[in-house]
């Protein structure tokens, strides 16, 4: 099984998940994998996937949003942190590149989270621009 590396990691100042609404996150790419931004460009929209961190265990019936008054569902129907794998998913859109550093809204994973991968939110042949 292949181990997965951080490619970079989420600065903001987010310390719970609500404190995320409108909070333009910097994901701080490591040196060693900052060519493989080549490409990115603002305005853009891609996806970031990162670890849960803090997350501990699991559960396969969720409370969406942590709130009992939901009824249960399954995780896997769920953006729940308490997953098997925790694994994170988020669109998110591309304000700038400054260097290592990409500065993006809408990501909803907390300060320090692993980012183990970017890719772009549409497939490049569904787009104009054809990749070499």
């Amino acid at each position: 099984m292949t181990e997965l590396l951080p490619i970079g990691y989420v600065r903001n100042s987010a310390e719970t998940p609500a404190d995320l609404s409108d909070v333009v996150s910097r994901i701080e790419v490591l040196p060693e994998f900052v060519q493989g931004l080549e490409g990115i460009e603002d305005g853009e929209e891609i996806v970031v996937l990162f670890l849960f961190h803090r997350s501990l265990g699991y559960d396969l019936m969720v409370h969406p949003k942590g709130d009992e008054r939901n009824p249960l569902i399954g995780v896997f129907a769920s953006r729940s942190p308490r997953r098997p794998n925790p694994i994170g998913m988020t669109q998110v859109k591309l304000v700038r590149r400054e260097g290592s550093s990409l500065f993006v809204e809408g990501l909803d994973a907390l300060n320090g989270s692993p980012v183990i991968d970017l890719k772009p939110a549409v497939r490049r042949d569904q787009r104009d621009i054809k990749c070499k």
